[in-house]
């Protein structure tokens, strides 16, 4: 009997055609939204692999409701919605889809920081109101992006490759991240910095740290405090990192100037009050969201589950030690 695969939601092309040419069965949840927890239980239910997207938790309930689960490839490069420890504990591969999103996220995050930088979202809808009458010299001034200092929390591959985009804009670049990234500092020019100097010191702070226990409101109220009042905040890797009610706080008050947004604490429900301020750019998380990117992700995340089924080490594991 060939052996079964959950797909929680409908994909891009090429969809599941790799898992279907590789002889394997698909049972795919068949409406464009999230599978409810009762749907991913009963999917996943007898299943040897499962493509999970981000919105799915992966967890020991889960794990013990489908025995013959081998596999759970997650189409995104962040994982805080799957509990490895549960599943190395039970000899279930995970795995994610680093690299082929890389440069999709870092162009959105900067296209967020030149956004909020030059007030793009209020002009868009001063012209689309109808209420723009004539050019003027004091019209929605913003912020120059050219001999800043763009402040990286986070250098892995994406924040580096938005170092590598700041270079071409005329940025400094300093960056924090848990471990020095010495080669990231060679091909960019970025700085390594302590986390407050950062804060401290930066035009432009954008994040792109992983979501864990150390990291989740990394930037709260204190932390937002520490920035310069002209600082603009861009988020594109997850929304817990920052406390959003107190960012909420801070773009009222003055605190920072400004923000970017495609990540959000409780998505898709948003703090209250943010999307009444007009110094916040928000996006509805897309920053994979390019035609070759998706595609890139779904034949990345169809390809872990193809090589662990066949007895193959995946491309991407998550917990490698599973296949020792």
């Amino acid at each position: 009997m060939a052996e079964r695969v959950y797909v929680s939601r409908p994909l891009p092309a090429p969809a599941t055609e790799p898992l279907v040419a590789a002889g394997l069965v698909v049972d795919q949840q068949g409406e464009d939204r999230p599978a409810t927890r009762e749907e991913l239980l009963e999917g996943s239910a007898g299943a040897s692999g499962v493509l999970s997207m981000l919105t799915d938790r992966i967890d020991g309930e889960l794990l013990d409701t489908a025995p013959r689960l081998r596999v759970v490839a997650n189409l995104a490069v962040g994982f805080d919605n799957m509990d490895v420890p549960a599943a190395t504990e039970r000899g279930v591969v995970l795995t994610n889809t680093p690299g082929v999103l890389t440069d999709a996220t870092a162009d959105l995050a900067f296209t967020l920081l030149l956004a909020a930088a030059r007030r793009v979202g209020e002009g868009e809808r001063l012209v689309r109101s109808g209420s723009w009458t004539v050019w003027g010299p004091t019209q929605l001034l913003g912020r120059a992006v050219a001999g800043t200092t763009l402040g990286i929390v986070g250098m892995g591959a994406i924040g580096s490759a938005v170092a590598e985009r700041a270079r071409g804009f005329g940025m400094s670049v300093v960056y924090f991240n848990r471990r020095r990234a010495p080669e990231a500092e060679q091909r960019t020019g970025a700085r390594y910095v302590p986390f407050d100097e950062l804060l401290a010191t930066s035009d432009f702070v954008s994040l792109h740290a992983p979501l864990n226990d150390d990291s989740r409101h990394l930037l709260d109220a204190a932390a937002l405090a520490r920035m310069k009042s002209t600082a603009v905040l861009v988020n594109t890797a997850r929304g817990p990192l920052v406390d959003e009610a107190a960012l909420v706080a801070a773009l009222r008050s003055g605190t920072i100037a400004a923000a970017g947004l495609d990540v959000y604490e409780a998505e898709p429900v948003l703090a209250p009050g943010l999307t009444e301020l007009d110094n916040v750019v928000l996006l509805p998380h897309i920053g994979s969201a390019t035609t070759a990117t998706r595609a890139a992700m779904v034949e990345l995340a169809c390809a872990n589950i193809v090589a662990v089924l066949r007895g193959d080490p995946p491309p991407t594991p998550l917990n490698p030690e599973v296949l020792t």
